[in-house]
């Protein structure tokens, strides 16, 4: 034996006496200088981040032996973690016969490695026994050519156990186990409850399958190295579809409640187009739902004032800003194109999102308020005589009376008011009764922003054409909640705000009938809705570009555009049957606490919970539930005629949408609760 393979068959190896060693005598050794060029450029080839095998390196090159070469003297050597590999490659071979682009194997296969082969083809291997990569439980230069060249999963697809079944392994990795054990210990490995916390990807260092083995030793054989699934994607291959509830029938007499209406949630049905309803993905999509107030979580209970924006909607804004902002139309530029093409296309998709007949038929406004203002001023004015009555219900909001009373007063015309129930129900006897030859126009919301009640929308248009009367309905509090048919309805306008559905401040939109539109006069004079201006005559544009004077909210428009978009992928049934339930939730809750008072109980409802408690002001209720981060209005709710219909100046109004929990409704009501305990004051 050699003096070289007698040192290294020693147990333990002082530095010192390596040191002294004469190589040089031996003619049929190489030196020390030319082993350890060898062993550095084996160890690059090694397909591992070299981190267990830097200690060793460093020591060769340094002249003093590897602390590796008294343990390598063991003849029954092996890694307490080679069973534990083994379930990482499994017997058989790969179908794939060709490396992908991304995979770098340059240090096995480029020239450094084909010297070193022809190096080491020329040594005598008695030299280097215990320090080859076989005595560490490693791969050799021949087991390395068959794995490497073996094609990985790309991570397009999850591959089942069987797939992962048929990843080879170099003989040295296979520990003794039995065929039929395969399976089971698979399974162990890759269990659904496992978990793998502060330790290489997919490798447990609490498993009892490592037994004390550092995992830091296969830093480069983690199972997506070789292509393998990681432990995401088991779970989201072994992952089971929730179960979905099987919805129920309302046999509502509303068309827009068909469906919507039950004691429970009504899930959407196993042929729905769209996913059954999570509210915890919806939440996460809005950002501002993750604030704090006052050191608690926001709870976002003023919907009906404006609805918080989706991540999208706050995207799509902002990239018309950085990529697209230009004024529209009249412009060769790009960008003009751009911004045309963004403007025209939410038109489009508001337009769909209403199923109105024609683009054209959608005019953008700054909100409900404007487009009222805009049937009132145009249509009105130029339609309404002394002697016509116009008729409204004591549930509107300011932005459906003030604009029809100004009305009356400069033509002469005559307001008439539907009355309500002590629900808040429309009385549709009363309102027949209103409806006479001289009615022109009637003018009423879809839902009361104060009290939630949904009006019988397709009941009260159609009763107002049979006496020739044109309809405006306010959507303003219905649009977030309920499904908009304009055809369906038969309105002649419809009108809405886009901070009502999730979009941004300041757009709004005024559907018209195609007939009615084009027998409107503008109502604003400037640029982009004119075709030609002299100082005799002017000619406009066709609407509904001549109800947009001037430089138009472009950017919220696009943005609009985006909310709906963001509506439609999820479902307005979906929402709308998530809401009642919560609804329905939530006013059993509170009827519950003595003392407060709901106002509005029709039995048609949606998203609104206004109350009262007794001996306590509004204002202090208010502020008492935004202590613990709760936010509601307080007030008249800009409906001061039907909140004194019921004898009150103001309501506490919580208000729903579709990203409010029961948790929420249940923090609600256990603070007021407590505040009508007087434990808050």
């Amino acid at each position: 034996m050699s003096k070289w393979a007698s040192t290294m068959n020693t147990s333990k190896v002082e530095p010192t006496h390596l040191a002294q060693q004469d190589f040089t005598e031996n003619a049929g050794l190489p030196d020390i200088e030319q082993l350890t060029k060898l062993a550095n450029e084996l160890f690059t080839a090694l397909p591992c981040d070299g981190s267990r095998l830097g200690q060793a390196s460093s020591l060769i090159a340094g002249g003093s032996a590897s602390p590796l070469a008294s343990a390598a003297s063991q003849q029954d050597f092996a890694l307490d973690g080679d069973a534990v590999l083994q379930k990482f490659f499994a017997k058989s071979a790969s179908p794939y016969q060709q490396v992908p682009d991304s995979l770098d194997t340059s240090p096995v296969f480029a020239n450094n490695s084909a010297n070193t082969s022809a190096g080491l083809a020329s040594l005598d291997k008695s030299v280097l026994a215990g320090i080859l990569p076989n005595d560490f439980g490693l791969p050799d230069e021949a087991q390395l050519q068959q794995l490497l060249v073996s094609r990985v999963f790309t991570g397009s697809s999850v591959p089942s156990l069987d797939t992962v079944e048929q990843f080879s392994a170099p003989d040295v990795l296979k520990p003794s186990i039995r065929p039929q054990d395969s399976d089971a210990q698979l399974q162990k490995l890759f269990s659904d409850n496992a978990r793998y916390p502060n330790s290489v990807e997919g490798i447990s260092e609490s498993s009892q399958l490592f037994n004390g083995f550092d995992a830091s030793l296969i830093a480069g054989l983690s199972p997506k190295a070789y292509g393998l699934p990681g432990e995401d994607e088991l779970q989201q291959l072994f992952a089971t579809s929730p179960k979905v509830p099987v919805s129920t029938s309302s046999g509502s007499s509303f068309y827009f409640l068909d469906e919507i209406k039950s004691e429970g949630f009504n899930a959407p049905a196993l042929n729905s187009g769209h996913p059954a309803f999570d509210v915890q993905a919806v939440r996460r999509d809005f950002p501002i739902l993750k604030e704090r107030v006052n050191g608690h979580p926001l709870v976002w209970f003023d919907n009906a004032a404006t609805t918080q924006k989706p991540q999208s909607v706050i995207d799509r804004v902002s990239y018309f800003y950085e990529h697209e902002n230009s004024n529209i139309h009249r412009a060769a530029h790009e960008l003009a194109a751009r911004s045309t093409d963004a403007y025209e296309k939410a038109r489009d998709t508001v337009a769909h999102f209403m199923n109105a007949s024609s683009s054209s038929e959608i005019v953008f406004a700054r909100g409900t308020t404007e487009a009222i203002n805009l049937v009132a001023k145009s249509w009105g004015q130029q339609n309404i005589k002394a002697g016509d009555e116009i008729v409204v219900t004591w549930l509107e909001h300011h932005a459906n009376i003030v604009p029809w009373k100004q009305l009356c007063d400069l033509t002469g015309a005559t307001l008439r008011v539907v009355p309500v129930d002590e629900d808040g129900q429309v009385l549709l006897g009363e309102y027949q009764k209103l409806l006479t030859a001289r009615t022109k126009l009637v003018s009423f919301t879809q839902v009361s922003n104060a009290l939630g009640t949904v009006t019988p929308a397709k009941v009260m248009i159609d009763m107002a054409h049979r006496v020739g009367a044109k309809v405006l309905l306010d959507g303003a509090q219905s649009v977030s909640h309920l499904r908009v048919d304009v055809q369906a309805l038969d309105c002649d306008w419809f009108v809405f705000s886009g901070h009502k559905i999730f979009g941004p401040t300041g757009i709004g939109v005024l559907y018209g009938k195609a007939e009615l539109l084009e027998s409107m006069p503008p109502w604003q004079g400037g640029g982009n809705m004119i075709e030609d201006v002299t100082f005799d005559k002017i000619i406009y544009q066709p609407a509904p570009a001549r109800f947009e004077a001037g430089t138009g909210n472009i950017a919220d428009a696009v943005g609009l555009g985006a909310a709906l978009e963001y509506v439609s992928k999820i479902g307005i049934d979906n929402i709308a049957r998530y809401e009642h339930e919560l609804l329905v939730y939530a006013m059993g809750a509170l009827r519950s606490i003595s003392g407060l008072r709901l106002i509005g109980t029709a039995a048609e409802k949606t998203s609104v919970l206004s109350f009262v408690l007794a001996g306590h002001s509004n204002q202090d209720i208010g502020v008492a539930l935004n202590r613990v981060g709760i936010a509601v209005r307080t007030g008249h709710h800009c409906a001061q005629p039907i909140l004194r219909r019921f004898g009150l100046e103001s309501t506490v109004r919580p208000s729903l949408a579709f990203y409010n929990t029961h948790d929420e409704v249940d923090l609600l009501v256990t603070t007021v609760r407590r505040i009508q305990s007087g434990k808050d004051f």
